[in-house]
This record gives C-alpha cells, structure tokens and sequence, in this order.
C-alpha cells in the first residue's frame, strides 16, 4: 500500500521550503486517492452456446407455451409419463418380435483383434519380432504389433504373397489360408486358449503364455518348474475344446484326440461305435469259419 505522502508534504511545508526536484519526484504521489484493479469475477459468464434456457409453459397464449404447455388434449402422455416401450398394457414388442440381428450385444460372442501376415512380416523386417523364437501375444503386445487384445488375436492371410519368414506362431486362432501361408514358408502355427484375464497377465509377466496343465502332456516335464505366479487355463466349454482338439485348426490339443478319431466330444467318428465294431467281429468270425486250414 503507497504511503500517504500529502501528509508529509503538508508537515514539510510547515517547516521549510521544500526542494523542487523533491517535488517533482514526489509529484506523483502527491493528493492522489488510492487506486485498485477492478475485480473480473462479476464479468465472467458461460460460454455463449454452452446450455439452453429452460421453457418456461404456462405462462399465456402469447409464450407459445400456454394452456396445455405443449402437451395437446387429453390423453396419457398430457397427464403424466409414460415408460419407455409401453405398448397400452398389452404385451411389449420386444418381447413378443424379440431382438435380432446385430443391433444387440449377444453374450457368447468372443472379440478377437485381428491380425495380418503383412504386418507380421513387415514387424519381422524392422527387427521388432525375432523369428528365432516363439511369436506369442506376450511379444505381439510388447511390439505393439497388436494392441487392444479383449479375448484373443487372430491370425489372417492378408498379405499372404509378402509372407517369406518361417516363424512359429502361437496365437488365439488362424484361418485356413493363414497356416497354409506359414507353414509353406517353413513356419508353424499352434493355436492356443486364452481368456481376457490371461492376456491381461501374459502381457504383465505373470503367466506362462504357452505352457499349462494339459499342454504340458506334450511339453515335458521340465515345464513344470515354472516362475509364473498364475497358471495358465484351459478351455471348459464344449465349443472351445473341439476347436483346439481339431489338427485341421492346429489345435494344442490335438495330441489328446487318439489315431482315427475326430476332435467332436458329442459325435463319434464314423467307423468307431459299437455298431461298427460288433459288425467288424462278425465278418472276422465268419471269415475264420470259412477257411479251410
């Protein structure tokens, strides 16, 4: 805050003479009133745009609001609220047409990311991938070939004619095109179970993204000795065990499924019932009552 100097001034006036280059000096702040910024918070307002007035209803044939307030006459909607797919009291559309197609969410649905030969070979060219070992989604998210992975990564051919490397890819799952692709090239491909929890904990280090309890039937036993904290699961449902016992898909369970046999749990392979079998022994019988030494 200034000094009231007019007092001071006044007093030295009394007394002597003042200097003038001391008045001139002083000049400024000789019977000058204090002065302080305005103050802006009474200016501010919104953004000009950034709400709407409410209406105001009821307020006279001249607002365009009044009387009814914009309802019309009579009827539900005039007099209250009404639920959102009220159809009178009678039975909702949605229940009775029920919701198809793909405008809804539907519950079994897996989202995979998917993923094509000419970005694996164009992250292989760059050296972001090591072809001389085993490409899993651990190395896939690390590279950020991948990112985003919910359920798993897909492996498709586009790009399969840029496709030279041979890799091994252990990935959620391959079209039939993409394992032609690598395995012409001298690579292979093995798909394998994963869940939305295991990507999460591959990517962080903490679970094995290639080996557990029944892959580890083909792996050896020295796979037990792992550092990882969780294991990694295996499929529980039907669909998903038949896709990864199935060779044509190179399932890692494929070894589980015994010579002659197909990967369905519910189907038999035709050739292996009892039927077939006990139709088998009689033509063996009777081929031996045939014979004649």
């Amino acid at each position: 805050m200034p000094p009231r100097l007019h007092s001071l001034l006044r007093f030295s006036h009394s007394i002597v003479r003042p200097n003038i280059d001391v008045l001139l000096f002083l000049g400024p702040f000789h019977d000058t009133p204090q002065q302080r910024s305005a103050s802006i918070l009474a200016s501010l307002s919104k953004n000009p745009g950034s709400f709407r007035t409410a209406k105001r209803l009821g307020r006279g044939p001249s607002s365009g609001k009044g009387k009814t307030s914009g309802r019309g006459h009579k009827g539900q909607k005039q007099h209250g609220k009404v639920p959102l797919g009220f159809n009178g009291g009678q039975t909702k559309d949605e229940v009775v047409a029920g919701k198809r197609g793909d405008h809804f969410w539907a519950a079994f649905t897996e989202d995979m990311k998917p993923l094509n030969l000419c970005k694996v070979q164009d992250w292989v060219d760059q050296g972001r991938l090591d072809p001389s070992k085993p490409i899993t989604i651990k190395e896939l998210c690390e590279s950020r070939c991948v990112s985003n992975v919910k359920d798993g990564v897909k492996l498709l051919a586009k790009g399969s004619e840029q496709f030279s490397t041979p890799l091994n890819i252990i990935i959620s799952r391959a079209s039939a095109k993409a394992i032609a692709t690598v395995e012409a090239a001298g690579g292979s491909v093995t798909t394998r179970y994963y869940t939305a929890f295991a990507v999460k904990k591959i990517v962080q280090g903490k679970m094995d993204p290639i080996n557990s309890l029944q892959s580890q039937i083909e792996a050896g036993a020295e796979t037990l000795k792992r550092p990882f904290y969780n294991r990694l699961p295996d499929p529980t449902s039907r669909k998903d065990i038949e896709y990864y016992r199935d060779p044509a898909h190179r399932g890692y369970l494929s070894h589980l499924v015994p010579e002659g046999h197909g990967p369905s749990l519910f189907y038999r392979t035709p050739g292996t019932g009892k039927i077939a079998t006990r139709k088998a022994s009689k033509a063996k019988a009777a081929d031996g009552a045939n014979r004649i030494w």
